[in-house]
């Protein structure tokens, strides 16, 4: 079967920031993500929750495959809403069926 090189980036910010960031991505081109809850997890501030120190809104992890050559404006766009809040941005090779999807 014929794998395609592609780029996964996953961004965790906060839930009241989701819509602000799926929009700036659209703006930048991207043309698929999948948005899924974040319960908690462990940082440079020790561990969290959603129910502790995130507060009641939580946190999202915003999951998205693409091109490779198409990375720099998502990242620039991910980090006009992300520089100023609490968030991770991370960047992985990654391979895909169907190209064209992407």
């Amino acid at each position: 079967m014929q794998m395609h090189p592609a780029k996964r980036v996953e961004i965790v910010i906060e839930k009241p920031l989701e819509g602000r960031l799926t929009d700036t991505l659209t703006e930048a081109g991207v043309t698929g993500y999948t948005v899924v809850p974040v319960r908690g997890g462990s940082g440079r501030s020790g561990p969290w929750t959603r129910e502790g120190q995130i507060g009641r809104a939580g946190m999202v992890m915003v999951i998205c495959l693409i091109k490779p050559e198409r990375l720099d404006a998502l990242l620039e766009a991910a980090f006009a809403v992300v520089e100023r809040h609490i968030g991770v941005v991370s960047v992985s090779d990654t391979l895909v069926l169907r190209a064209e999807r992407f």
